[in-house]
């Protein structure tokens, strides 16, 4: 049986873990859950839905310190522990789609394994609090949160899904690497929910402590910069608004997120 497996770690996501787990469930995916430390009620929704999609749920005890590549590295061990045919690496505020409307994760993810392809990258679609609506911190939040713009950084951007190796692979925060990588040629789509208002983005990003020697080598330096003052929002005129999954809009992608433009 083809089996595809997404790796969730998440520290106080308890807004975006449920829709995240139930977008996989909906699409074939199972979910392995690295509980980050969080002492709020992530934990506990996840719980509901062990034995229905979610095949486990660990906890990785949260530092001083944010270390980033510690989470990457125990997910790489899962990656090799677990038995599927595919894996996905995916963060709580992220819902995952093919982009195909005929197919979803795993019928798709099958499709291209057999046409040879061990790698996907996906477009991401940053959805945000604006000017004109700039609270949505509540269950709701993908009903209200309409407004995003295209993210694309670079390509690929999010190569973070991929078949299983016989060895161990390497991965990063959006790119999973490893002999022999063969990329599928069109990106699946990811609608990434950023932040739901000024005091989420403060509570996700402001208190976070970074370590000094992650910091120096370049890793979350916008991240660790943003100060609340930072946090401004932009008009949705600047903004596409969302229809549906079969219409997000890619044109004129943007390389810098606007909340870290002046960071």
């Amino acid at each position: 049986m083809f089996r595809v497996i997404a790796i969730i770690a998440a520290y106080n996501e308890e807004r975006f873990i449920k829709n995240c787990i139930e977008n996989f469930i909906s699409q074939e995916v199972e979910v392995y859950l690295i509980n980050n430390g969080s002492d709020d009620r992530t934990a506990e929704i996840a719980k509901e839905y062990l034995g229905k999609g979610l095949i486990g749920i660990e906890d990785f005890p949260r530092e001083d310190f944010y270390y980033i590549e510690k989470i990457w590295n125990r997910k790489t061990e899962i990656a090799s522990e677990l038995n599927a045919d595919w894996f996905i690496h995916s963060d709580a505020d992220e819902i995952r789609i093919t982009g195909d409307p005929r197919k979803n994760l795993k019928e798709k993810l099958l499709e291209i394994d057999q046409q040879g392809y061990n790698a996907v990258d996906y477009h991401e679609f940053t959805f945000i609090p604006t000017l004109e609506s700039p609270n949505h911190d509540h269950e709701n939040y993908m009903e209200t949160m309409k407004w995003y713009y295209h993210f694309l950084p670079r390509v690929p951007h999010s190569l973070n899904t991929w078949k299983k190796q016989a060895e161990k692979i390497k991965l990063t925060s959006h790119k999973v690497d490893f002999p022999g990588l063969k990329m599928y040629p069109e990106s699946f789509q990811m609608k990434h929910y950023f932040y739901l208002s000024r005091e989420h983005a403060v509570r996700k990003w402001c208190s976070r402590k970074y370590a000094p020697n992650v910091l120096k080598r370049g890793l979350h330096r916008r991240r660790a910069g943003l100060k609340p003052d930072n946090i401004n929002f932009i008009s949705r005129d600047l903004l596409y608004e969302y229809t549906s999954d079969n219409e997000l809009n890619a044109v004129n992608p943007r390389k810098v997120h606007y909340l870290f433009e002046n960071v």
